[in-house]
């Protein structure tokens, strides 16, 4: 099986060096890595450049990072799909192995694991744990879902369920999971340990305006799809969230 891993860039210079050698470092050896750029403006090009694992770059506008995440997919030639975003990378190399090793069951049609949130200035700081734990179809309703860096489906998925929906700002991949998921009733692997490191620092969590929005969002990716949530779902996403804290790194200089 070959695993087409996507990363969406824009002027990514400061952090896409780890991203990229973290796919390079990987010891399963058919993997597709495409790059969508946003026309970026920095070296983030040049550092692309200079690794060599790299099967593909895009480099033009978009209409924004899922607009890009979309562009990749469809260039996928991959047996298997993974979003690995610029600010991400892999915690070591064989994480791509045990993806395809879970795979290897014809019924398993996605696979997730767990993520570290680290410091933006210091990635070997952890801030957040996210251990996502097995995958239950009621834990949706309780604000339960797969951290989605970790996340990595049937490349067929994509063409049977749809693609991120661009009209939205910062749900779309959580809409994305509901459909994968509760929607169309995938059959789902949990892989019991940290796949992905991401840098601390997300679009809905950056204020409560945002975090409100985010809200809204999350509603709407419910009402999309056509499904009920409780009525406390929404709300308990984030709140799931406090308890992943390390309230130690989080103050840490």
């Amino acid at each position: 099986m070959t695993i087409s891993i996507i990363t969406a860039t824009y002027n990514s210079a400061n952090t896409i060096k780890d991203t990229l050698a973290s796919v390079a470092a990987q010891q399963y050896p058919f993997v597709e890595h495409i790059i969508i750029d946003g026309s970026s403006k920095d070296e983030t090009l040049v550092i692309v450049d200079d690794f060599k694992h790299v099967s593909r770059v895009i480099s033009e506008k978009d209409n924004g990072i899922y607009d890009a995440m979309n562009k990749g997919v469809q260039l996928a030639t991959g047996d298997i799909v993974g979003i690995l975003n610029s600010d991400d990378f892999y915690t070591g190399p064989a994480i791509l192995s045990k993806v395809a090793e879970a795979f290897e069951d014809p019924r398993v049609e996605a696979v997730y694991g767990d993520l570290q949130y680290v410091r933006s200035d210091n990635v070997q700081s952890i801030t957040r744990t996210w251990k996502a734990g097995n995958y239950k179809k009621r834990y949706l309703y309780y604000g339960w879902m797969p951290p989605h860096p970790t996340f990595f489906v049937r490349r067929h998925i994509y063409e049977r369920c749809g693609m991120f929906n661009t009209t939205l700002r910062s749900a779309a991949d959580y809409e994305l999971m509901l459909r994968v998921l509760l929607k169309y009733d995938t059959c789902v692997h949990y892989i019991p340990e940290v796949l992905v490191k991401m840098r601390a620092g997300g679009m809905s969590n950056a204020s409560l305006k945002n975090r409100l929005r985010a809200n809204k969002e999350d509603v709407l990716a419910w009402k999309l799809n056509n499904l009920q949530p409780y009525f406390f779902t929404t709300w308990l996403k984030p709140l799931r969230k406090i308890l992943q804290f390390n309230p130690i790194n989080i103050w840490q200089k």
